[in-house]
């Protein structure tokens, strides 16, 4: 599924954003890529919860589009900017990277108080569930991203990054390609401190929402979900952040080996995403208010 709003969560880089992110319109309608987990990967909801959750949902995309959008275009606005002026540099991914951040973290506080009311009116049944859900994806991640030999993750990392690369730039020239495979082999085992912090978060999550009608509940999900970098493990923290380093330095290199046709292509994509963002009837509405 479509998650552009998901990958402006997580987006370290342009480079890192490619792929799966480019149909606004269709994610736009499902809540769960606004907020910072994937709502119905791990509850199973019933008829009483579904119809309150698709009201609020009305209610958060409603306040989402009138007032968050307008700051979305004004970021690929500059994220344009930066590609046709040839300014593609460490700093000023940085600050696109921040301002990024920053977005989702402001959704992600209003989303909040909707996703405390629901799990605290979560029965057993369906808490079990939800576990259960959060084992199944680890094992899934596991067997997929751990079990293969360290040498096979750095290809696998290296083949996904070009597949996605060439969808938003075109073909890769062997020195761009070469640099692809440089900076897979850079992060080595990433891929352990990853899932290792993924499963240190599922379990705090699990253990907030055993304890659901607790006082201290409502600024424990909060945290979870809004302040989730104060729960990460200290390897990956560190880990985190030589990700952000090498993913800025491989774009930087990358746009600084770019040919024209392939930057005219990536500014057509970008544009195809503001495009994605206009075409919302919300939008309009509210430009036209």
């Amino acid at each position: 599924m479509s998650r552009w709003f998901k990958c402006l969560a997580v987006i370290l880089t342009l480079s890192l954003a490619l792929g799966a992110c480019s149909r606004v319109g269709l994610a736009y309608r499902n809540l769960d890529v606004i907020i910072p987990w994937t709502l119905s990967d791990y509850l199973d909801m019933n008829g009483e919860q579904k119809g309150w959750f698709n009201e609020r949902l009305k209610e958060h995309l409603s306040w989402h589009c009138t007032t968050q959008l307008p700051g979305y275009l004004d970021w690929l606005d500059r994220l344009q900017t930066m590609v046709e002026n040839n300014q593609v540099t460490d700093e000023a991914l940085q600050a696109r990277t921040q301002e990024a951040k920053e977005a989702i973290a402001q959704t992600a506080r209003a989303i909040t108080p909707s996703a405390i009311v629901l799990l605290q009116g979560l029965d057993d049944k369906q808490v079990a569930e939800m576990n259960e859900a959060f084992a199944k994806d680890q094992r899934k991640r596991q067997e997929e991203y751990l079990k293969p030999s360290l040498d096979q993750q750095i290809k696998d990392r290296t083949r996904r990054m070009e597949k996605r690369l060439d969808d938003w730039l075109g073909p890769l020239s062997s020195t761009q390609k070469q640099r692809v495979v440089a900076w897979s082999t850079a992060l080595g085992d990433q891929n352990t401190q990853w899932i290792a912090n993924r499963v240190h978060w599922q379990k705090q999550f699990s253990a907030a929402v055993a304890q659901r009608h607790s006082p201290e509940f409502a600024q424990r999900i909060e945290t979870l979900l809004v302040n989730r970098e104060s729960l990460w493990t200290p390897a990956y923290r560190q880990a985190f952040a030589a990700t952000e380093a090498q993913a800025r330095s491989l774009f930087v290199d990358l746009m600084a080996e770019s040919t024209p046709a392939q930057r005219e292509r990536l500014l057509k994509k970008i544009e195809g995403v503001r495009k994605d963002f206009k075409d919302l009837k919300c939008l309009k509405a509210a430009q036209q208010n």
